[in-house]
């Protein structure tokens, strides 16, 4: 379930939260789009200013983008010329779907204790072998930023114990990479790349 304060400050703030969001695609999104196959389903979850589906449409893939914000969904609809669905995590339900989930920044607002059923939900939404990466902001346990957003913080351990509760999943993999946020505060990123 959405967070109400996270929900807020992406409605108060999806205008300067878009400008922000503008650059180059990161080497995440690269190697992503690098592993899919040619024309491939894509699913993002979280998709914010809209710019890494933007990127991923420059790739020639079918990107469904989608966020729990409405105000970032009609950002993000103004960049790309197409819809952007409006979609919590729980309120996934496709089955063998995508080719690809792409979830840069925005799992790491789901719950904790709805995280391993988001990422169920997202195994059984991926056609059989697709890919799926995400990132999440590493920490100690649930808490709150400067802008009272909701995250789920959790160290590395804890987030691979989320995945394999979640599903068998065929690989998992996890990187630890410094870098910054809307915050501008220094951040420990855990890029978890997985396939079904």
């Amino acid at each position: 379930m959405a967070d109400d304060d996270t929900l807020k400050f992406y409605a108060e703030n999806a205008a300067t939260y878009v400008q922000h969001a503008s650059g180059n695609p990161s080497p995440q999104l690269i190697a992503f789009a690098d592993a899919l196959p040619p024309k491939a389903r894509v699913l993002e979850l979280g998709t914010g200013s809209g710019r890494d589906a933007g990127y991923l449409l420059s790739c020639g893939f079918d990107v469904e983008p989608s966020d729990a914000s409405p105000e970032l969904a009609a950002e993000a609809q103004r960049l790309l010329g197409r819809p952007v669905r409006i979609m919590r995590f729980d309120q996934l339900e496709a089955m063998d779907s995508y080719d690809g989930v792409w979830a840069s920044a925005s799992l790491l607002h789901a719950p904790a204790s709805e995280l391993s059923s988001d990422l169920t939900r997202i195994h059984h939404a991926l056609k059989p072998s697709g890919l799926f990466v995400a990132s999440f902001k590493a920490g100690t346990g649930e808490g709150r930023d400067s802008f009272r957003r909701y995250y789920n913080y959790p160290d590395a351990e804890t987030l691979m114990a989320h995945y394999r509760d979640a599903a068998d999943w065929a690989a998992l993999d996890l990187k630890t990479m410094s870098g910054s946020g809307y915050d501008n505060l220094p951040t420990e990123w855990l890029w978890v790349t997985a396939r079904r």
